[in-house]
């Protein structure tokens, strides 16, 4: 089986498809996947082979870039759209001669999703967050300003779409190829318990297969609690939330470990006391192995890593994806929520550190939901599905 696999350019929605993919090569089955040069050691190291894709990133200007940094949903779907148009000779003439058996394709990967349409092919959406329908788009909540952003976007979205048909990519609108619809074959990196809505996604299309994750083994907890204190690796510019926690925590009888990102210098935050450490990258899962409490701003991975190693959390979500993930982890009993107001203020953010810490029920629903996550098909059954998807097309 030949597979075409296609993601768009970030760590949250490659990752969890790595060991798929490894799963798919190890059964002898070849995997092509188009990506960028960022992670070509992954990819490759799973047995794949890498199209890199970096060439065919539209120019973006400086506005364009400010507005990509605050997570903007319009710039990112126009310059999906260009991408679109970037990639179809290459596309196409990869179709053409390798003759992919099925495509996979991450859910917010517009060249992916158009060109399996395009090219008549069957094809799997890799979901990376929450499968989102009528039901479950209700637990996206979004801030006044991204919902202007959507509003105010649209003539610029409906330009990109006219400028795609002629090539032969025919799209209605920009909502109908993100969202999920009932007869679209898709994995979910998730449980069923844990997906909002689950009674609504036909077991037939739908295979929740968990967190594709790298187990570490957890570590018995001696000495003072850890709190490990993290915001992702996108919107993690964030150096007064974390001078507001290491004063809060700095006569604690806890140890805070803090992973800033690459977006500013952890010198920034001037001397640390002796119970902080501050590091611009960490093995998180690692890191989780042995800590009591992880503060979060709710990505999906980390949400789900953090309930994989049975870690309570406390929720500090940044948008309106990470506020649904971070909704549904209060949910199921696996972390509660900090309010803005107590981020900014340094009395009752220890206070809610502290209390989350001895809070017997937050241990309880991250135990659960350890259980739950590691009950699921995994990478096994995500290339199961793949398999079966194919072998359908083939047999229609």
């Amino acid at each position: 089986m030949r597979v075409l696999w296609f993601c768009i350019p970030a760590y949250g929605h490659t990752n969890p498809t790595i060991e798929v993919v490894r799963e798919l090569t190890r059964r002898g089955h070849e995997v092509r996947y188009y990506s960028f040069e960022e992670f070509r050691e992954r990819i490759e190291d799973a047995g794949a082979q890498l199209v890199a894709c970096d060439s065919f990133l539209p120019p973006i200007d400086e506005k364009a870039e400010k507005r990509l940094r605050r997570v903007s949903t319009t710039e990112m779907s126009v310059q999906s759209f260009r991408m679109v148009a970037n990639l179809d000779p290459v596309v196409s003439e990869d179709v053409a001669s390798w003759r992919p058996d099925v495509v996979v394709t991450d859910s917010a990967c517009f060249w992916g999703k158009l060109a399996a349409a395009k090219h008549g092919l069957p094809w799997v959406c890799s979901t990376t967050t929450f499968a989102f329908n009528e039901h479950s788009s209700k637990y996206m909540s979004h801030s006044a300003s991204e919902m202007a952003d959507i509003i105010l976007g649209l003539p610029r979205l409906n330009r990109e779409i006219r400028k795609l048909r002629p090539l032969g990519y025919h799209v209605k609108s920009a909502l109908d190829i993100v969202s999920n619809k009932p007869e679209d074959n898709t994995i979910v990196y998730t449980s069923r318990t844990f997906q909002p809505c689950s009674e609504t996604f036909d077991e037939g299309h739908y295979r929740f297969v968990g967190p594709s994750v790298r187990d570490v083994a957890p570590k018995e907890k001696v000495g003072r609690p850890l709190v490990y204190a993290s915001l992702g690796t996108v919107i993690n510019d964030r150096p007064g939330f974390y001078r507001t926690l290491i004063d809060a925590l700095r006569d604690a009888d806890v140890d805070l470990l803090v992973s800033c990102g690459r977006a500013f210098d952890p010198a920034q935050l001037g001397m640390l006391p002796d119970n902080v450490r501050v590091e611009q990258h960490v093995d998180q899962m690692e890191v989780l192995s042995r800590a009591s409490l992880f503060v979060t701003h709710c990505g999906m991975n980390s949400a789900s890593e953090g309930m994989w190693m049975g870690v309570p959390e406390l929720l500090y979500p940044l948008t309106g994806e990470q506020r649904a993930v971070a909704k549904r982890v209060a949910e199921v009993g696996a972390g509660t929520m900090l309010e803005e107001e107590a981020a900014r203020n340094g009395a009752a953010l220890r206070h809610a550190v502290l209390a989350a810490l001895e809070d017997e029920r937050l241990i309880e629903g991250s135990t659960r939901m350890r259980d739950d996550l590691r009950s699921c098909v995994g990478p096994a059954g995500a290339a199961d599905f793949i398999e079966q998807v194919a072998r359908c097309h083939v047999g229609a």
